[in-house]
């Protein structure tokens, strides 16, 4: 059927999803899992708690896609009880048989993935709570976002510049990283020349860090606090 999704599994054994518009698979298909959990938990969220002290973490999700990033974080952040507020953006949102279809419910607890489905279709209307994380879900495309609330993490997790260049130009990164706090992690799988640039003019520290499986190098970038000078490590 033209409109069925096309489910393939991953090398770690996980679901990803292909999508035919677009050309691309969802995630890596050296590892879902694995790739979400390394870049977007770890190398971000992770990191970010590992150089700032606090229990109030928010959390911008660029593509929320499939949801698996969200559950994951949300299952890192219940296991150590850290309160998590977590806002996805999604244009266009899959289908909630679609999303139960993926076996994401392997990798997290069972109480979790209940309450993820009771909120996936309410959380656009007001913040829903799975386990100590609040879901919230922005059904727009990125350069229509708007949002009084910044935020410590930003997820970028867009499929590749060579399939939708325009969410990887400077005016989609500039208003998406315009929610970003000072101080704030930038993470993404990719790591491009030109994505440098853009990040660098927009007065952040980027560095090259390990990538997933299948993937040499990511990039991670620290927006500058107002009173900090770019470090001598930064990629030049």
């Amino acid at each position: 059927m033209k409109n069925q999704p096309i489910y393939v599994e991953t090398a770690d054994g996980s679901r990803t999803l292909f999508h035919p518009q677009v050309g691309e698979h969802y995630h890596s298909r050296h590892g879902a899992v694995q790739e979400s959990r390394h870049v977007f938990v770890n190398m971000g969220l992770d990191h970010f708690l590992g150089r700032k002290a606090t229990n109030d973490v928010s959390i911008l999700e660029v593509g929320f896609g499939t949801g698996l990033n969200f559950l994951l974080t949300a299952d890192y952040a219940s296991s150590r009880g850290i309160p998590i507020r977590y806002r996805g953006i999604e244009p266009c949102p899959l289908p909630m048989d679609t999303i139960m279809q993926m076996g994401h419910h392997a990798y997290v607890s069972e109480g979790l993935w209940e309450e993820f489905l009771a909120a996936y279709q309410s959380a656009t209307d007001a913040p829903q709570s799975v386990g100590t994380t609040a879901l919230e879900l922005a059904h727009c495309p990125v350069l229509d976002f708007r949002s009084a609330q910044t935020f410590d993490v930003l997820y970028f997790d867009a499929f590749a510049s060579v399939h939708q260049p325009d969410m990887w130009n400077n005016d989609t990164l500039t208003h998406a990283t315009s929610f970003l706090k000072p101080g704030g992690i930038f993470v993404t799988y990719a790591i491009t020349g030109n994505l440098k640039r853009i990040l660098k003019a927009l007065e952040f520290d980027v560095e090259k860090v390990p990538g997933a499986p299948g993937k040499r190098e990511m990039l991670r970038a620290t927006k500058h606090e107002p009173s900090s000078r770019p470090n001598n490590g930064q990629l030049k």
